[in-house]
């Protein structure tokens, strides 16, 4: 089964969104599904070194996120974003490699027997 999980919100927007959609990426990817995560909108500074957890925040959404990545879940991140959404506008994504396009999203939704949003 393959699986598409889309994140639109801001890593730690005060809410568990984003932290229950990353914890759903890992046990799929464990039980030997194939996972892709595409970030679009505010979501996109989950892809960034310099969007730090929060004092008070128990996770690293940023370290579980780059943890899965080199774990081998495929992760791209809306290129277009990179300017226009997020805490941190125009910094970098912690890899060049990740930065996404619209056309990738429709091939990886096209291919996927699921597609989740968050």
């Amino acid at each position: 089964m393959k699986t598409l999980v889309i994140l639109n919100h801001q890593p730690y927007d005060g809410t568990d969104v984003t932290w229950n959609a990353l914890r759903l990426v890992k046990t799929l990817h464990e039980r030997g599904e194939t996972v892709k995560i595409f970030l679009m909108n505010d979501a996109v500074d989950l892809a960034r070194e310099m969007t730090k957890k929060p004092e008070l925040y128990e996770y690293d959404l940023v370290e579980i996120l780059k943890n899965l990545y080199s774990n081998g879940v495929d992760l791209s991140v809306c290129g277009t974003c990179i300017t226009r959404c997020g805490i941190n506008k125009n910094q970098p994504y912690f890899n060049d490699k990740i930065k996404g396009t619209m056309n990738k999203l429709t091939d990886w939704i096209i291919e996927s027997d699921k597609v989740l949003t968050f």
